[in-house]
């Protein structure tokens, strides 16, 4: 089954439509790179995914344990790197909220998070940075 249809809309910009759901989103090249910086651009975008995809996996294993971690934020800072341009590292910053976790249960999430799918999918070339504040 295909997961999305992508259009060039011109002057640096994508539309993707999430075929499932027909949701939609915007990206546009940064102002670095010959954009506007007006909406994530497509590095962004992979940089959100992974904080994205570890957050859906904690919460999956929340669940199983009866975790409560709802509430929990992620602040996403991505550095570039130069020849080739490219995504260097990705500091994922979780902030949890005010609970009392067992050293268990920050096992069980750390786990969780720094297995994600996109985790393992990106290269080991690109450092991943995972800092949990609880």
């Amino acid at each position: 089954m295909k997961t999305s249809k992508i259009v060039y809309k011109g002057n640096l910009r994508t539309e993707s439509t999430h075929l499932q759901s027909g949701v939609t989103i915007i990206t546009d090249a940064p102002i670095d790179n010959n954009g506007k910086g007006e909406a994530f651009s497509p590095t962004d975008l992979l940089a959100t995914s992974l904080g994205c995809c570890m957050l859906t996996i904690m919460g999956i294993v929340a669940g199983r344990h009866n975790i409560n971690i709802e509430g929990t934020s992620i602040e996403i800072t991505k550095i570039m790197l130069a020849d080739p341009r490219r995504v260097g590292e990705i500091i994922v910053e979780f902030t949890l909220p005010k609970n009392n976790y067992s050293d268990k249960d920050k096992s069980l999430l750390e786990h969780a998070a720094n297995t994600c799918p996109v985790a393992k999918s990106l290269s080991p070339e690109l450092k991943q940075t995972v800092i949990f504040n609880y």
